[in-house]
């Protein structure tokens, strides 16, 4: 395996050094200063921008009708702090001139389908440092692929953003597996939040990091008006949660020296930025009134976790986990949301004694036994409590349940797999690359799943990091999380045979068993792997709400993937292609 990758690596560098790809980057700017400038950033003195919205859909003759958007990718400036000079970003949008960072949330309605062409105006060179020895889109000509993917989506692979589906400005140049410039998105699947973000192989990270990330709901008008939680735009409302580092003159901070330059001379395995951001705004404020609110929470962080609870002590009401309802109301005082993950929310102003309430974090980076938060990192954004009665009385209510979908019973099962998650080291103890089943992202397929049928995947973490683990098109949930013994041993035995039933799993099995949250206990997008573990979780090839086959083909090519969204983990190259068969 040491082998394929330095030779994989050499050529990876050859191409790039022919390409003239890399221009010697600057020195890097120390810790202190990207502090000293996250520090001197007055919290909540902005307030939380509201997104564009694009309804993917019309309203004719009494019923909804498909629409089709264009959504470009441009380089721009953006504001993110009012003290910060502008930021060089890349923001989806309309136009350049109405491109944001997030960009524009998209509208669909359940069962509605959304055409949406992606357009590529973006420059001839990144505006951040990338790294050609992990496995990278690298086009001859120059320019910054992309290719958009809406997580969470069920829709057929060629509509999926495949990561060799990428594109340059204008088309000039295409990956290996790009078909099309309109992808359909037919929204047949239960209402819920998603998001659409780029990702292009070995640009992931750089290209989310950059801006690149907004927001997608899907709506069921039906469900809505039975369900009468806190609607409407002013009390509806999606945060998009993110880190960034600022250098003196505002531009986005990336390390550019790898942890083991000697393999990857940019590469680092986490990103954690200094400054946290709420709708493309550091620190922001939001006034709110003394009433019910509704917020739609997505971790959109390369690799921080957030752990948010309200400085007064107030509790959130979960209701929903990624894009699924749960059955049933959760009340509790913190959420803790892996990249990637989102949390449906309602929090009710009405009854807080306090008019100045701030949501913080608590999360250890890299989760769970990194660095505790300092200062700038444990704050998120402020609320500010109107005074006086609501403008308009608040009729919502939070309904006693929700919505119940197929339940996560393994009697259907038709396959069990073992998923198994490695790190690998240099004699330091440095990263160099992470791997699913000890297996490039280029080696041949070895996940066939039947289309419409439900596999048991027991997902092994034999790193010292929670990973949040996410299958496109597909839907899964956590039924078990058993802890391993003697782990070292178990460790060892893999990395020589990758093969869990011949390294005996069940005798490492007798570890304590650890929750799964309420507030996850529903269908799923990403699921949290945590360290020294086996998660067993059902997964769903099918529609959960009704059970039934997916209304198109899924077992087109290109296929699907699934892999660690922790960007930097999955870039350096934790995926793994599937195929439905």
């Amino acid at each position: 395996m040491a082998t394929n990758l330095l030779l994989a690596l050499t050529s990876l560098i050859l191409i790039t050094v022919c390409n003239g790809a890399t221009p010697a980057p600057p020195p890097p700017i120390t810790d202190a200063v990207l502090t000293k400038v996250a520090g001197s950033l007055k919290m909540f003195v902005d307030e939380l921008p509201q997104m564009p919205k694009l309804l993917g859909y019309s309203y004719e003759e009494d019923s909804y009708k498909p629409c089709s958007l264009t959504i470009g990718m441009y380089e721009k400036k953006w504001k993110f702090h009012r003290d910060l000079p502008p930021t060089t970003v890349f923001a989806f949008g309309t136009s350049q001139a109405t491109a944001t960072v997030p960009g524009p949330t998209i509208e669909a309605i359940k069962g509605v389908p959304t055409y949406v062409t992606w357009q590529n105006y973006l420059p001839q060179s990144h505006i951040l440092p990338w790294d050609p020895t992990i496995p990278t889109a690298i086009p001859k000509n120059g320019g910054v692929p992309t290719v958009v993917h809406l997580h969470g989506g069920v829709h057929p692979s060629g509509d999926d953003g495949h990561a060799l589906a990428w594109f340059t400005s204008g088309f000039r140049e295409t990956g290996s597996t790009w078909s099309k410039a309109t992808y359909t998105y037919p929204n047949v699947q239960h209402s819920g939040n998603l998001w659409y973000h780029d990702h292009t192989v070995g640009l992931t990270r750089v290209n989310l990091l950059a801006g690149l990330i907004a927001a997608y709901n899907i709506r069921d008008p039906t469900l809505d008006a039975s369900l009468n939680l806190p609607s409407g735009p002013k009390f509806d409302r999606n945060l998009m949660i993110f880190d960034r580092s600022f250098s003196t003159d505002g531009s986005l901070y990336m390390n550019y020296t790898g942890i083991v330059p000697s393999i990857h001379p940019q590469w680092q395995p986490e990103y954690f930025g200094h400054a946290i951001v709420v709708n493309g705004k550091a620190w922001p404020f939001i006034r709110v009134q003394r009433r019910k609110y509704r917020f739609r929470i997505i971790n959109a962080a390369n690799a921080r976790y957030f752990n948010l609870f309200l400085s007064n002590g107030l509790s959130f009401t979960q209701i929903g986990s990624d894009a699924s309802y749960l059955p049933a109301p959760v009340q509790t005082q913190s959420i803790l949301l892996a990249p990637s993950e989102i949390a449906d929310v309602i929090i009710d102003f009405s009854t807080s004694k306090a008019t100045n309430i701030i949501l913080k974090n608590n999360a250890n980076y890299p989760y769970p036994n990194g660095s505790s938060v300092d200062n700038l990192n444990s704050n998120v954004m402020k609320f500010v409590i109107t005074p006086g009665n609501p403008t308009v009385p608040d009729t919502s209510t939070i309904p006693a349940s929700l919505v119940t979908y197929k339940a996560s019973t393994t009697d259907a099962a038709v396959a069990t797999r073992y998923i198994v998650l490695y790190e690998y080291t240099d004699s330091s103890g440095s990263s160099t690359h992470l791997y699913i089943n000890g297996k490039r992202f280029e080696d041949p397929v070895t996940e066939t799943p039947k289309s419409g049928s439900t596999e048991i995947w027991q997902v092994i973490n034999l790193t010292a990091d929670d990973h949040p683990l996410h299958i496109h098109l597909a839907t899964f949930q956590a039924i078990k999380i058993q802890k391993l013994t003697n782990v070292t041993q178990f460790t060892n035995c893999m990395t020589q045979n990758n093969d869990a039933i011949a390294c005996n799993v069940g005798s490492h099995l007798t570890g304590s068993l650890m929750d799964v949250p309420a507030t996850e206990k529903t269908w799923k997008n990403a699921v949290k792997i945590s360290p020294g573990t086996q998660t067993s979780v059902v997964v769903k090839f099918n529609l959960v709400d009704t059970n039934s086959p997916y209304p198109f083909d899924a077992t087109t090519q290109p296929g699907y993937v699934y892999h660690c969204h922790i960007l930097d983990h999955e870039d350096n190259a934790m995926i793994r292609p599937f195929q439905l068969v």
